[in-house]
């Protein structure tokens, strides 16, 4: 389905194929048809997401990643303005859960800096984008002179202890922000046999990195959708260069502004922030000073569900259709997706999300009939789908004019109503086994009026002041989120739901994956 092709390799086009050029709707990418009318249901190839440009830290891993579609599935290549693509140190691999074609680079150098180009191909077309490679090189380097003026045995020498350096500073800023239980894996990784004398020396430079710095905060959630982590430190030379590593590529940031990624300062306080987390954003952040990382947190984030998916709208001509959905995590935003085409705010989609970024909407304005089809809300790896009927207006006065919408209220007879319900179960827990280690998202729907007022309990013990538990309820849809299950975690869990007018309570049963226990969620009142 992939592989790497010489620098500059391209398909030779049959005699007789036409080159008819197509524009992508993604910037920077160039298509080619092969025909001059596609069979039904086929597509020349194209990206939906492209390979990005990247400014990596020599050493690193560097991996450049596209979505692409195409009937039939297209072949997809690899190669570099100049020289070629070495097999044995490029590994090409096609991610199946996430639908991306990647191109991993393991400890780049400098001579990788080039322009890529990734292919597409199949039988109807193809198509082609570039994508920059820069490189940081970093640390004292000797000129080219110098070490040709060698013997190879010293260079070889040389080069022998520069990567036994790399490896021995990479196993200890692993180490530094590993778990005590990770421990063993690391050194059986790093080949170090000597545990005894690897605990001693962890002290000794945690002590060292201690009087560097103080009050660290691993980076954690925030409720308006956001992320942070904060550190104290003195900085011996206030010019001293800050740089923060994603997965060992640098993140660009904005000091005191409103951006994508932060960071702030006040006094010695540093606060890292993301401004409106995605799942992208989860991976192993680094803070570096002046060449040397100081502080490492890992960041995972729980998957997002829909707790409310989008239905099927029917609407008439030149009428606005609405899709809603509710997730169970706020994010400030999300992918909405109509006939295959990622929708963008603007004339004709109108995008919102609620203040508490749990709701998020979908406005088709206007519609015409070639707006009927699928629309889908997208969060990750999650989705969801629902249909856009678009019915026809056979009314010619009112073309070009948008159809006013017509509310009626119908009066029942007048009786004595009374609105008020005690609380209710629409959806009850459902029960949990979840291999340690893994997050869990328990959830149900409750109703009633007044609101019930909801609280959490495992084994009896009230849960909605502890912090270690992640709990929302939004619309009546209740959630709790665990970010890390572990032993102790296993148990009961309970929700009792309460209003002047009764009480109800909905109970199952969280198991860590290796326990023997068998449960089924109830419902009692």
């Amino acid at each position: 389905m992939f592989k790497i092709r010489k620098a500059k390799e391209e398909e030779p086009t049959a005699s007789g194929q036409v080159k008819i050029k197509k524009r992508s709707r993604v910037p920077g990418v160039m298509i080619t048809q092969y025909v001059e009318e596609l069979p039904e249901g086929m597509s020349t190839p194209d990206f939906t997401r492209k390979p990005i440009a990247l400014t990596i830290q020599e050493g690193k891993l560097a991996i450049f990643r596209a979505v692409i579609t195409g009937n039939p599935t297209p072949t997809v290549t690899w190669v570099r303005n100049s020289g070629e693509l070495n097999e044995e140190n490029n590994k090409i691999v096609f991610d199946s859960i996430a639908g991306e074609y990647q191109l991993q680079m393991p400890d780049v150098s400098a001579d990788q800096a080039d322009t890529y180009k990734c292919f597409a191909r199949n039988e109807y077309g193809k198509a082609v984008v570039t994508a920059a490679l820069n490189i940081i090189e970093v640390g004292f380097k000797k000129s080219r002179a110098m070490q040709e003026s060698r013997t190879g045995t010293q260079v070889d020498i040389e080069v022998k202890e520069d990567k036994k350096t790399e490896i021995d500073n990479k196993f200890w800023e692993v180490l530094m922000s590993a778990e005590k239980k990770d421990y063993e894996a690391i050194c059986a990784q790093y080949g170090v046999t000597d545990f005894r004398g690897m605990l001693k020396k962890l002290s000794e430079r945690k002590l060292e990195r201690e009087k560097e710095i103080c009050n660290l905060k691993p980076i954690e959630l925030k409720a308006d959708g956001g992320a942070e982590f904060e550190l104290e430190m003195s900085l011996k030379d206030p010019k001293s260069k800050i740089f923060i590593f994603k997965d060992g590529i640098m993140i660009p940031f904005e000091v005191d502004t409103e951006v994508k990624h932060g960071l702030k300062q006040v006094g010695k306080k540093f606060v890292f922030s993301i401004n409106g987390v995605d799942p992208d954003d989860a991976g192993l952040y680094q803070v570096e000073v002046d060449g040397i990382k100081i502080f490492s947190t890992d960041f995972k984030l729980p998957p997002v569900e829909f707790l409310v998916k989008i239905n099927d709208v029917k609407a008439e001509e030149r009428e606005d259709a609405v899709f809603d959905c509710v997730l169970s995590q706020p994010m400030k935003k999300i992918k909405w997706m109509g006939k295959n085409n990622t929708l963008e705010q603007g004339e004709k989609y109108d995008i919102t999300v609620s203040e508490d970024m749990l709701i998020h909407s979908l406005v088709v304005k206007d519609c015409l009939l070639l707006d009927k089809g699928i629309y889908a809300a997208v969060t990750g790896l999650n989705s969801c789908n629902a249909w856009l009927v678009v019915e026809a207006d056979n009314d010619p006065n009112a073309s070009r004019k948008k159809k006013a919408q017509t509310f009626s209220l119908n009066h029942p007879a007048t009786k004595n109503c009374c609105f008020e319900t005690p609380p209710s179960f629409s959806v009850p827990l459902k029960m949990h086994k979840i291999p340690e280690s893994y997050e869990c998202n328990m959830s149900c729907a409750v109703t009633g009026n007044p609101k019930p007022h909801v609280t959490w309990y495992r084994n009896n013990i009230s849960l909605n002041t502890n912090t270690n538990y992640y709990i929302t309820n939004t619309c009546g849809v209740c959630s709790m989120v665990i970010l890390k299950v572990g032993p102790k975690d296993s148990g009961d869990y309970t929700v009792i739901a309460e209003n002047p007018l009764g009480r109800m309570e909905c109970s199952t049963k969280l198991v860590v994956k290796g326990k023997n226990t068998h449960s089924n969620a109830v419902v009692t009142s």
